[in-house]
């Protein structure tokens, strides 16, 4: 896997449904540990709730898990797992609240008010592409920093940190596809004079324009 995507921060957000609060949580996880303890957390927090559907999916194991929490089987944690799944999205938890109002939704309603739940708190948190990226170094004189900086954003790089002394040394993270094409132009930019080393690789967050 090269990419995946999953959400940018934790958030929250809701919405009033004949009466009935339904507050959709959101927050991106690493572990299935993680995701039980957000669902955890919610629970304490709103313990006077009716319900605490949640649902979370996982690129460890490759695990999707959710509940109805006392909702009819099918209208309430399948939903929001759905819109997990349909939204793309890994390494994600959502927990929908609800506080009863009295007035029953019926089981289509449910299943609308549940999905529109996790979608709005998912908009909230953000949707961000993990993508991999090689981690590279490079070192050059001061007169071609100007150049070299420039050269690696052109070329659809990031840098990471820069660092000043009797040379530049800059360090960024690039796809594969582009790095391939980034080493070509830095030679002749260089004269080939400056080589950029890889020094490992990891997912870096690209996040969705709106």
């Amino acid at each position: 896997m090269t990419e995946y995507k999953t959400l940018i921060s934790a958030a929250q957000d809701e919405f009033t449904e004949k009466r009935s609060r339904f507050i959709g949580y959101a927050r991106p996880v690493t572990s299935e540990k993680e995701a039980l303890d957000f669902i955890a957390e919610i629970k304490s927090k709103h313990w006077d709730a009716k319900h605490n559907v949640f649902a979370y999916s996982l690129r460890e194991g490759n695990i999707c898990r959710y509940s109805d929490d006392g909702e009819p089987s099918g209208t309430a944690g399948m939903p929001v797992l759905g819109v997990i799944q349909k939204s793309g999205l890994m390494d994600c938890a959502v927990v929908v609240t609800r506080y009863f109002g009295g007035i029953l939704l019926g089981g289509g309603g449910l299943v609308r008010a549940y999905s529109h739940a996790a979608s709005i708190g998912i908009a909230a948190a953000g949707i961000a592409t993990m993508r991999m990226c090689l981690i590279c170094n490079l070192s050059c004189d001061y007169n071609q920093y100007g150049r070299l900086s420039a050269l690696i954003p052109e070329c659809g790089g990031s840098v990471r940190d820069t660092s000043f002394s009797e040379c530049v040394s800059i360090t960024f993270s690039m796809t594969q596809d582009d790095y391939s094409k980034f080493a070509p132009k830095l030679a002749d930019a260089t004269g080939g004079s400056v080589i950029a080393a890889v020094s490992g690789e990891e997912f870096i967050a690209i996040p969705e324009v709106q």
